[in-house]
């Protein structure tokens, strides 16, 4: 029998491996304008802690696993542009996120720009699918409170 931390490493990493496999296919093909970009913004690592609260707040409320992991997506979407927007040069200029170039220095500041906006669009894209079995009530409801949540009162505010 393993350990509870064993255990939440284990549930951690199964997460992140859902969320991982949802987001490669959101995003765009590496050979799309700014897919190699995109794809190296949200695929380069981290702990994917966010998608993990999303996926087990909905298991809390019996939400079926694949809807579930659009909202994880959705959420990783929003906080990989918010990380390539914050290491721009008017804001923080980090070279380096994740041991790996950040998006304005592997490519430019322009595009970096881009793959931000890109982002924070198909994390709205992500939710706002038409979903088999998801209520519409419920789908707009999550469309608004991310839009708070990275929007002016949220986020971007600070």
């Amino acid at each position: 029998m393993s350990s509870d931390p064993d255990r939440f490493h284990d549930i951690l990493a199964a997460a992140r491996a859902g969320t991982e496999a949802a987001l490669d296919g959101f995003l765009p093909t590496e050979d799309a304008p700014l897919g190699a970009a995109m794809r190296h913004a949200v695929l380069g690592g981290g702990k994917r802690l966010r998608a993990f609260l999303a996926l087990e707040s909905a298991a809390l409320f019996r939400v079926p696993r694949p809807q579930a992991l659009r909202a994880a997506a959705a959420v990783e979407c929003i906080h990989a542009y918010s990380l390539v927007h914050d290491d721009l040069p008017s804001m923080d200029n980090d070279d380096v996120r994740r041991g790996q170039p950040t998006v304005h220095m592997k490519w430019d500041e322009a595009t970096a720009v881009l793959v931000g906006d890109g982002l924070q669009a198909l994390a709205f894209e992500i939710l706002a699918a038409r979903q088999v079995g998801l209520d519409t009530g419920v789908q707009l409801r999550l469309i608004l409170r991310l839009a708070e949540a990275a929007g002016v009162n949220g986020m971007v505010g600070g």
